[in-house]
């Protein structure tokens, strides 16, 4: 057989099959995983119980963030125990000054500060370590100093999402809405980001949180001797930790509205593209299987248009328009139902657009894998 030869008289035909294949993978991934959370319901609790909680937020030169959020974390209308840590991590700022003012005002405030730098520990994880030693309470709250509560219910909302074998409880920490075509990118990217670690969660195979709204317990943070097993990279401090100690059993998502946070987004493209790169570093370091998973999906959603494209362009227009419309219309079914859920609904009429976004997205921050994380996580 001289496969040269015929390779060369049926490549439409291959690129048509190659076209089918993508397709099916894309489909896998929306009807195994990304259904989940489209229908998702929160379980009624028989028993509804409050728990003490430790809310833990690290800043490095944040007097403008301490300023305009912290506020909304200690104003929490929460009855039962609970405090409200900052790490004030080597700051020059005035956040010191800040942050004793607030602790006249709100007695559920404690300060750390941190007036020399860990060695050989980069990044935010020696701060955090610090705080979630230092709290009282076996439930830690996380979230970041340029983040705000969505409502003043955040912590009874994540609080609530315990059952008794529960010892993650991954939130959505979501981007403030802004005009412009940047805005709806990175709300876009959140959006997307969370459907697939909120939907991987629920089928079983949890593989990630941010640090911008999740919770655990401490005692899971000290059976596994804290963030020790990647100390050495700067990043990781939310996404490789609940890699590493998250199980289908012990972990659950909350996405009741009332637990959200809002953060500032980038104010502008290069600010943007670093922010990404930095996060993206972590990301090879997660177990195989979700490297796998997550390799695969955005392999197959870069491939996807420009497979289509050439599938109507030189197979058969008719059938490749068949395949694509099936995939869209499974595609709206769970977008309208998932951006509705997590408050994203105004990006709905836009997802055909931000979904080829998502392809060249993909490929633009593929080589971060490749980079070597920054040393500071400021």
């Amino acid at each position: 057989m001289d496969l040269p030869k015929l390779l060369q008289n049926n490549w439409q035909l291959i690129l048509f099959f190659a076209f089918c294949l993508i397709a099916l993978i894309q489909i896998f991934y929306y009807l195994f995983f990304f259904i989940r959370l489209a229908f998702y319901r929160t379980p009624k609790k028989e028993v509804t119980q409050t728990h003490a909680v430790s809310v833990i937020v690290c800043a490095r030169d944040e007097a403008k963030n301490i300023t305009r959020n912290l506020p909304g974390i200690l104003v929490q209308h929460y009855n039962s125990t609970h405090e409200v840590i900052v790490v004030n991590d080597n700051s020059y700022d005035e956040s010191k000054y800040l942050l004793e003012e607030l602790r006249k005002q709100f007695r559920q405030l404690n300060i750390i500060e941190l007036t020399q730098e860990a060695k050989m520990i980069p990044g935010k994880k020696f701060p955090l370590s610090i705080g979630i030693k230092s709290a009282k309470y076996e439930i830690i709250l996380l979230t970041d100093a340029d983040c705000v509560p969505a409502t003043e219910h955040w912590i009874k909302s994540m609080q609530d999402a315990y059952l008794p074998e529960t010892e993650i409880v991954l939130g959505y920490g979501a981007y403030q809405k802004l005009p412009g075509i940047l805005n709806k990118l990175i709300r876009w990217e959140t959006f997307h980001t969370a459907l697939q670690y909120m939907s991987y969660a629920l089928a079983g195979t949890p593989y990630m949180g941010v640090g911008r709204n999740l919770s655990y317990k401490r005692s899971v943070f000290f059976r596994h001797k804290g963030f020790s097993a990647y100390n050495s990279i700067p990043g990781g401090d939310d996404d490789l930790f609940i890699n590493m100690a998250a199980t289908a059993k012990n972990t659950r998502i909350n996405t009741d509205r009332e637990s959200f946070t809002i953060s500032q987004p980038a104010q502008n493209w290069k600010q943007w593209k670093a922010q990404k790169k930095r996060h993206y570093t972590t990301s090879k370091y997660y177990k195989t299987i979700h490297k796998f998973l997550l390799s695969l999906y955005a392999f197959s959603q870069t491939l996807y248009y420009p497979l289509l494209a050439c599938s109507c362009i030189f197979y058969n227009w008719q059938i490749s328009i068949g395949i694509y419309s099936f995939r869209y219309l499974l595609q709206f079914l769970i977008f309208y139902r998932t951006t509705k859920k997590l408050n994203e609904h105004d990006l709905l009429p836009w997802f055909w657009l931000l979904d080829i976004w998502m392809g060249i997205y993909y490929l633009i921050f593929s080589t971060a894998l490749f980079k070597k994380p920054a040393q500071t996580w400021k």
